[in-house]
C-alpha cells in the first residue's frame, strides 16, 4: 500500500496557513483521564501506601502485602546487569559513560565577587535532595531513558535518586534494571502510573517525596505530572517525537527514508517531516519510504504517522529551509548538509542539532553524550534539553559591608517610598550612615 505523504511549497500563498494545520497537535486532556488521575493522587496523598497496593493490584495484577514488597534491592540491580547478554552490558556502559562525560561538562560552580565598597555578591549553586524517576516498563524496554535522566541527576549531585517502573503481571524487565544499576540509582520501586507518580510528589510510608520528578510515561502519567507539578518540579510535558532533516539532496534518499521512520516508529502522532530545495531529491526520498516500509516491523504505526503528520517540503534554498526550521522549532533537527556549520548559524530553535550527513539522529537517542530528553511540539523556542542544570537550584548571596549598605540603603530609600513600603524604606534607611 502506497503512502501518499503531504507536500508543501514554501513559495505558495497558502504555505504558513498549510503548515500550521501539519503542525496543530491537539495536547488536552480528556475529561475521564483527568478526573481518574485527580481520583487516583488524593487517594495516594491521602493513604499512603495503603493506596499505592490497592492501585497495583488493581492496575498492574500485582497482590503483595506492602509497599516495601514492591522494592528492588541494590543486588537485585546488580544480579540483573550480571544476567544481561555481555553485548548488551558492554553497550550500556559505553553509553553512559559518554552520557556522564558530556553532562559532566554542565555542572555549574558557585561563584561570588566583590564590588569597590566591599559588598559581596554571588550565587550559590545547590544541587536538589532528591529526584523521581518515571521509566515505563512491562514489555517495554527503555534502558536508554534511564541512563539519560539518571545519570544528569548524579552528576548534579543529588544525594537520593528514586525510580518508579511498573512491572504489569510481574514482569521485569532487566535491561531497565541494569541501566539502573549503571547509572547508580539509589533506590527502584515496581509500581507506576498516575499512583506512583503522586507517591513520589507527596511522599507515603515507604516512599519518600521528591523534589523533582523527570521521565516519560503515558497519558495518565503526563496528566499526573502536570497535577503535581507546584507540589514538585518537573521537566516537561512531552508531546509527539519529532523530526525535521534538512537535506541539500546528496545524501542517500533511503537514508533519509530510515531516518524519518526513525521518529514515525513512535507512535501514530510522531511527526517526520524533510525540507529540501531539491524537487527531485523530495521524489527519491517518497520512493525510499515506499520501497522501505513493508520491511519496518512497526510498519503499520509508520504508515499511520507518514500519512497523517509527515510532509515533504519544497524550499527555494537552505537559507529558507533554515527558516521553516525555525518557524517549527523541532525535537530533533537533522542538517544533512555539505556544510552544516555554516547552516548551523542560521538555526535558532531546536531541541539537539544533528551535524552532517553520517550523524543519524538515533545515535543521539542511545549514546552520542548529549541528553536525549527534549523540547517538543515547538517549545525548543524557549526550553531546552534536559541537563545536569535542571537537578540543581540556585541561591543569589548577597552581603553588604557598612559602607555598601549605607550607599545602597539610599536608593533603596528612594525607591521603596516611591511604591509606598515605608516598613521597606525605614529598614534600609536604619542603615544608612548620619549625613551630620
Amino acid at each position: 500500500m502506497t503512502v501518499n505523504i503531504k507536500r508543501l511549497n514554501a513559495s505558495r500563498s497558502d504555505f504558513d496557513s498549510t503548515l500550521a494545520t501539519l503542525l496543530a497537535w491537539d495536547d488536552s486532556v480528556d475529561h475521564q483521564v483527568n478526573e481518574t488521575v485527580r481520583h487516583i493522587l488524593h487517594e495516594v496523598k491521602t493513604g499512603g501506601d495503603r493506596a499505592v497496593l490497592e492501585f497495583t493490584e488493581k492496575f498492574d495484577r500485582l497482590d503483595v502485602s506492602s509497599v516495601a514488597e514492591l522494592e528492588m534491592s541494590q543486588s537485585r540491580l546488580q544480579q540483573a546487569l550480571k544476567s544481561i547478554p555481555e553485548d548488551q552490558r558492554v553497550a550500556l556502559e559505553h553509553a553512559a559513560a559518554r552520557v556522564r562525560d558530556y553532562h559532566e561538562r554542565q555542572n555549574q560552580k558557585s561563584w561570588q565577587y566583590q564590588d569597590e565598597d566591599g559588598t559581596v555578591l554571588g550565587q550559590k549553586v545547590t544541587p536538589l535532595d532528591r529526584a523521581g524517576l518515571y521509566v515505563p516498563g512491562g514489555k517495554a524496554a527503555y534502558p536508554s531513558s534511564v541512563l539519560m535522566n539518571a545519570i544528569p541527576a548524579k552528576v548534579a549531585g543529588v544525594r537520593e535518586v528514586i525510580m518508579v517502573v511498573p512491572t504489569p503481571d510481574g514482569v521485569v524487565n532487566d535491561l531497565v534494571l541494569a541501566a539502573a544499576a549503571i547509572a547508580g540509582v539509589d533506590r527502584v520501586f515496581t509500581i507506576g502510573g498516575a499512583q506512583a507518580v503522586g507517591a513520589l510528589a507527596y511522599g507515603t510510608e515507604t516512599i519518600p517525596a521528591v523534589d523533582k520528578i523527570v521521565g516519560p510515561g503515558n497519558i495518565f502519567v503526563a496528566t499526573a505530572k502536570r497535577e503535581v507539578f507546584g507540589t514538585v518540579g518537573i521537566d516537561m510535558i512531552a508531546g509527539p517525537s519529532e523530526i525535521l532533516v534538512i537535506c541539500d539532496g546528496r545524501t542517500d534518499p533511503d537514508w533519509i527514508a530510515m531516518d524519518l521512520f526513525s521518529q514515525a516508529e513512535h507512535d501514530e502522532q510522531a511527526q517526520s517531516i524533510l525540507v529540501s530545495p531539491d524537487a527531485g531529491f523530495l521524489d527519491a526520498v517518497e520512493a525510499s519510504i515506499n520501497k522501505l516500509l513493508p520491511t519496518m516491523e512497526r510498519a503499520d504505526i509508520i504508515r499511520t504517522s507518514m500519512a497523517d503528520r509527515a510532509a515533504l517540503i519544497q524550499v527555494a534554498d537552505l537559507s529558507e529551509a533554515a527558516k521553516v526550521s525555525n518557524r517549527i522549532a523541532p525535537e530533533h533537527l537533522e542538517l544533512s548538509v555539505e556544510d552544516p556549520e555554516t547552516l548551523l548559524k542560521e538555526i535558532r530553535h531546536a531541541g539537539a542539532i544533528f551535524m552532517g550527513r553520517y550523524t543519524a539522529e538515533a545515535l543521539g537517542d542511545y549514546c552520542a553524550g548529549p541528553n536525549h530528553v527534549l523540547p517538543t511540539s515547538g517549545t525548543a523556542r524557549f526550553s531546552s534539553p534536559l541537563g545536569v542544570y535542571d537537578f540543581q537550584k540556585r541561591s543569589s548571596i548577597i552581603g553588604f559591608s557598612a559602607r555598601g549598605a549605607d550607599r545602597m540603603g539610599r536608593v533603596a530609600s528612594v525607591l521603596a517610598r516611591g511604591e509606598g513600603l515605608t516598613a521597606h524604606a525605614r529598614s534600609a534607611e536604619y542603615r544608612i550612615k548620619s549625613d551630620e
